[in-house]
């Protein structure tokens, strides 16, 4: 009912071919390909990762990937780009929107069903300012969507990990709450979410509930696990860096209880691709070590697939 696959993010050194070919290889049905702007200085961990150059894109690559990828028997789940749409400094948030916009017609053109990103944030700012600059910004790029026939799937990632990124993180999407003020501002079916019920763990939310709550509103979903460190939590507190209190994991290795997650999604009727997502540092380091993260989590995952 689900197609398993992974986001490209985790190969970053591979190519796109190498990439696909791992997929095919592994039994993998898909993969999330990342389009960041090719030459891009972004230094975040997964970030800055391009294995299809959106800008480059013309009719002989268009049909080179589509061959390519029905020759190996995967398909594009979606294309992603993760930067902060509501940067303060305008400069970068109007190329990070220019890009979006590249990217959503590059997946028309692909006949690939969604673009995945984040919503941005000013970190600085509280959310009816933030959501006032949401409706300034995503209007136009969601009638752009509309228009081309293809979903936007916002991850509900904080972005809050880094010092840089307090107190508010540079994702507004974050909660049921902010989700439901989005939609009533842009009310198009066009607009959903990518989501990733990690994120809620750390926040100490309900991570099956928005799948009843959004089953209208899931246009792709990430699998990454998160561990809560309660022992660091009591000492530090919610306030804190999340991070010094837990951590990304492999699906399996965290607080997620997987068989009620896959439950609720089949209540949910998705029967679209389930993605895995690799942020677990325990497996950095190595070539081998990545690899074994992407196969430890499909292999714990299968027995949920069928």
């Amino acid at each position: 009912m689900h197609q398993l696959g992974f986001v490209s993010a985790i190969l970053a050194e591979r190519t796109f071919e190498e990439v696909i070919d791992f997929a095919s290889e592994k039994n993998f049905k898909c993969v999330e390909v990342m389009c960041w702007p090719a030459g891009n200085a972004d230094a975040r961990r997964y970030a800055g990762v391009t294995h299809i150059d959106v800008e480059a894109l013309d009719e002989t690559q268009i049909a080179h990937i589509k061959n390519y990828t029905t020759e190996k028997g995967v398909f594009i789940s979606g294309l992603g780009y993760y930067p902060n749409p509501l940067d303060p400094d305008v400069n970068k948030a109007n190329f990070y929107v220019d890009h979006i916009k590249k990217i959503i017609q590059a997946t028309a053109k692909l006949e690939i069903p969604v673009m995945n990103t984040f919503i941005g944030r000013d970190p600085s700012k509280n959310i009816a300012y933030n959501l006032d600059k949401f409706k300034e910004t995503w209007t136009d790029i969601v009638k752009l969507a509309e228009e081309v026939g293809v979903k936007i799937g916002i991850e509900n990632c904080p972005m809050f990990f880094t010092n840089d990124e307090w107190p508010g993180g540079k994702n507004m999407a974050t909660t049921p709450a902010i989700w439901d003020k989005m939609f009533e501002i842009i009310p198009s079916a066009t607009l959903g979410l990518n989501y990733d019920p990690s994120h809620l763990v750390w926040q100490m939310m309900d991570y099956t509930r928005p799948l009843y709550d959004y089953r209208d509103r899931l246009h792709h979903i990430h699998l990454k696990d998160a561990k809560v460190y309660y022992d660091k939590l009591s000492r530090v507190g919610i306030m804190a860096n999340p991070l010094e209190y837990h951590s990304p994991k492999l699906p399996g290795l965290g607080d997620i209880n997987w068989g009620k997650f896959f439950s609720a999604l089949n209540d949910a009727r998705y029967r679209g691709p389930v993605v895995i997502e690799v942020e677990d540092k325990a497996y950095e380091g190595s070539v081998e070590n990545v690899e074994s993260a992407i196969l430890t989590a499909r292999n714990y995952l299968s027995q949920f697939l069928g």
